[in-house]
């Protein structure tokens, strides 16, 4: 597989090379060690989360208090989504930055999402299934939510109507007013976070 790092530093693309004959195809969609070799740090799958969307679905953007944090590898099993990651630590270089990739089950195509950083996407198909492979379990009441349509975003998501989002991701706070709120993580938490997993790996 092919790994490469996004515009968002700590984002990751991963590409993996599909094996296909008569019967269908193959790929790995997590190799540990191929992983920790670009990343330069552990991923332990601690908890795996399905999602099912119809299409026009708009989910996100989501992201963790750090600490706990959690950092995810999500993939499109079937269908296809537009994803994005958000950077969303006070005091990165990046700040409000935004990376977006197309995820379809033909490609396998995943994107490894560090802590620290918001995720979202939007259901391109319907029936599009999403999984998240976590490195830690969630924690209820460490869920921070931003408004995906934020226009300090400014996230080109291609929408031709209203799209369809649960009523807690439609009140969700902008970036300005989730970090006046005192939601977002640092850059430095989520440094210090990164270091102890790299020194603990």
């Amino acid at each position: 597989m092919d790994v490469r790092e996004l515009a968002v530093p700590g984002a990751w693309l991963i590409a993996p090379q599909q094996y296909a004959d008569r019967r269908g195809s193959f790929f790995e969609l997590h190799r540990h060690s191929r992983v920790v070799e670009a990343t330069g740090r552990p991923f332990p799958v601690a908890q795996v989360n399905f999602s099912s969307s119809r299409k026009g679905t708009l989910r996100g953007i989501h992201g963790t208090l750090t600490p706990p944090g959690q950092a995810k590898v999500v993939t499109c099993v079937r269908g296809a989504v537009l994803d994005v990651v958000v950077d969303t630590r006070l005091g990165s270089p990046t700040f409000g930055r935004h990376d977006m990739t197309r995820l379809d089950a033909e490609s396998g195509m995943a994107v490894y999402v560090s802590e620290g950083l918001g995720h979202g996407f939007l259901a391109l198909t319907d029936d599009a299934c999403v999984c998240y492979l976590c490195s830690a379990e969630f924690v209820p009441g460490t869920q921070v939510d931003i408004n995906a349509l934020d226009p300090d975003l400014a996230i080109d998501w291609g929408l031709t109507g209203e799209p369809l989002m649960s009523d807690k991701d439609a009140a969700a706070l902008g970036l300005a007013e989730a970090a006046q709120a005192g939601l977002l993580p640092t850059y430095d938490e989520c440094r210090a976070l990164e270091a102890r997993l790299r020194a603990a790996g």
